[in-house]
């Protein structure tokens, strides 16, 4: 459907941008005064402004896959509040059958008004370093019901009129372990709101509510046309694609289905989860909300226009679950470990999309951000409790090379840096590098495996941590090779070897001085290896990318050393015998 555009073209870019900036020096406040490490430097949160009617205008920096949580979440508050918000409200809630996504993530709603108008809500939602429950930080993929994760919050008033809710603030500061760092990070998230309110106003003062609210009109139309062009683009049809997760964090060895099929009619989407697994015992169950925000993730990865992430973007994307299943859970499922199923639902996406418009899709990453926490006493008795999330790599995709050490896309946060680790917690970062022969082989190769080492000098903690792809790496596609797997070990004196492999998700203790080390999946390749330029091949093993046996046997190029250089009589030879490159992904 098309839609006609009304407003002056400049006014709208600037108006565009000017809720752009907006959002974004929301996100940049929370960075400057928050308390956590997880908040400061992995920036794990997101906002937005959304209109009088509820529909988001603007998303701003950092994660994307609260793209489609936010609508869901705005809805549950004016379900519960109506038109009775009066200027100097805040409204907080988590609770994932609520519109929210996880216990961690708290949302936060202000109304913005300009005399006595509501032009709309600046929001905020931030992941919390702690929300109680049985294991710190309140995401341990081996709780089996809600009620194990945490302090459910419904959508209520943290502040009335400006007055802060002392009762609500000392109900989550008692079921919270480190108070002090979760009622400051709520403060940060409070004084992001009013930033946002006060720029929304600055620009209601530039340009008139009526102009103002027609240029929302606009830009929900904008997003909406982009979108449609882009799916537009794709040849009517059905494609389907099956992913697996390794495990539910409670039964090993048993493989957790992701099925995507979707459905194109000319501008239209809709996206069919059926055949995913039923709802799991494990914390990986996914809000339908937050499988919307992957599912609508994966259509802008391919898109190439710079329209905001809107209502209006989400408008021809319809996406379907049925209850009681992964990605539709009925309450009291535990969902506190859901973002590793929205990485693997991203994959499938893309995955589908591959069979569409084959040049468009990256091949698999990592498999999505690999998350833990240490909470404990430290030396001298104090408690301690420090959450951060492991980056990894980018696939390969068309003329395109996979990136190693990024944040997988829908995250778009960072590693914390080991100087801010060392100084928040008991814990000293021993190894932190990249590992060769992990990124899939391809004619344009795949992102490579991160490993992380530390060692823990406090007394003793739980240590949680959540992460996948060690069965079922990252693939690689139109020929390219899968990743690396992943791999979790711990120090054990007792083992003859020194150290103990660990599952994907587990909760454990931590002894004082007992080193843990991690090691994400590589990103798969695209193309052909054997297409590969010789040169480049060359160029990753001077590197320490690829392994001389790697690029034989991966690339069938032929490296010499001393001086670094490239057979070519052996490489011509290797090309050309005819043989098919043997690879176990498991194993490299």
């Amino acid at each position: 459907m098309e839609r006609k555009f009304s407003s002056d073209p400049v006014r709208l870019e600037l108006v565009k941008n000017g809720i752009g900036s907006v959002v974004d020096e929301m996100v940049l406040t929370v960075v400057r005064i928050a308390y956590s490490s997880i908040m400061k430097d992995t920036m794990d949160m997101s906002s937005a402004f959304c209109d009088r009617h509820g529909r988001m205008i603007a998303q701003g920096l950092s994660l994307p896959l609260h793209l489609g949580s936010i609508p869901d979440a705005m809805d549950a508050v004016r379900a519960e509040y109506g038109d009775t918000l009066a200027p100097g409200d805040v409204v907080v809630f988590n609770d994932p059958y609520q519109g929210g996504m996880h216990l961690p993530d708290i949302f936060m709603f202000k109304p913005v008004f300009v005399g006595e108008h509501l032009l709309g809500y600046a929001v905020l939602v931030a992941h919390h370093n702690d929300m109680g429950g049985r294991v710190p930080g309140s995401s341990a993929a081996d709780s089996t019901e809600i009620f194990q994760e945490g302090l459910q919050i419904p959508v209520l008033k943290l502040y009335e009129r400006g007055v802060p809710c002392d009762t609500l603030f000392k109900l989550i500061a008692r079921n919270v372990r480190v108070p002090d760092t979760v009622i400051g990070d709520l403060h940060a998230q409070e004084a992001a709101c009013r930033i946002g309110e006060r720029g929304l106003c600055e620009l209601a003062a530039r340009y008139g509510v009526e102009t103002l609210e027609q240029c929302f009109d606009e830009l929900l139309n904008y997003s909406e046309h982009a979108a449609r062009r882009t799916i537009s683009a794709i040849p009517d049809g059905s494609y389907t694609c099956t992913d697996h997760l390794d495990d539910d964090g409670i039964t090993p060895n048993q493989p957790v289905t992701v099925k995507v099929t979707l459905h194109v009619k000319g501008d239209e989407l809709d996206v069919d989860l059926t055949g995913s697994s039923p709802q799991v015992r494990g914390a990986i169950n996914s809000t339908l909300s937050f499988a919307k925000s992957a599912v609508y993730f994966a259509i802008r990865a391919i898109m190439s226009s710079d329209a905001p992430n809107n209502a209006g973007f989400m408008r021809p994307i319809h996406v379907h679950a049925p209850v009681g299943t992964l990605f539709n859970p009925r309450r009291p499922a535990a969902v506190a470990a859901r973002g590793i199923s929205g990485f693997r639902l991203i994959d499938a996406m893309f995955g589908a999309l591959a069979q569409a418009v084959p040049l468009k899709p990256r091949a698999a990453g990592e498999g999505g951000t690999t998350s833990y926490s240490i909470g404990g006493r430290d030396t001298e008795g104090r408690y301690v409790l420090f959450r951060e999330a492991l980056m990894g790599a980018w696939g390969g995709g068309f003329e395109r090379e996979g990136i190693d050490g990024v944040a997988n896309p829908a995250a778009n946060i960072g590693n914390a840096p080991i100087e801010m680790v060392e100084s928040q917690a008991p814990i000293r970062v021993e190894q932190y590098e990249f590992a060769t022969d992990s990124g899939g082989a391809g004619k344009w190769r795949g992102g490579m495996s991160v490993v992380r080492q530390l060692r823990f000098l406090g007394e003793e903690a739980t240590f949680q941590l959540r992460s996948d792809r060690r069965q079922h790496p990252p693939y690689g596609l139109a020929g390219g090779l899968p990743g690396a797997a992943s791999n979790n070990l711990i120090e054990d004196n007792e083992d003859n070897n020194g150290w103990r492999q660990l599952p994907t998700k587990f909760t454990t203790r931590l002894k004082q001085g007992q080193a843990f080390r991690h090691t994400t999946a590589g990103a798969g390749g695209f193309g052909d290896p054997r297409e590969r330029d010789p040169q480049q091949v060359l160029a990753d093993v001077r590197d320490g990318k690829v392994s001389i046996n790697a690029a034989r046997r991966d690339y069938a190029v032929c490296v010499l050393a001393s001086p670094w250089r490239i057979d070519q009589a052996a490489t011509a030879q290797l090309r050309n015998d005819g043989s098919t490159v043997k690879y176990d992904h498991g194993k490299r």
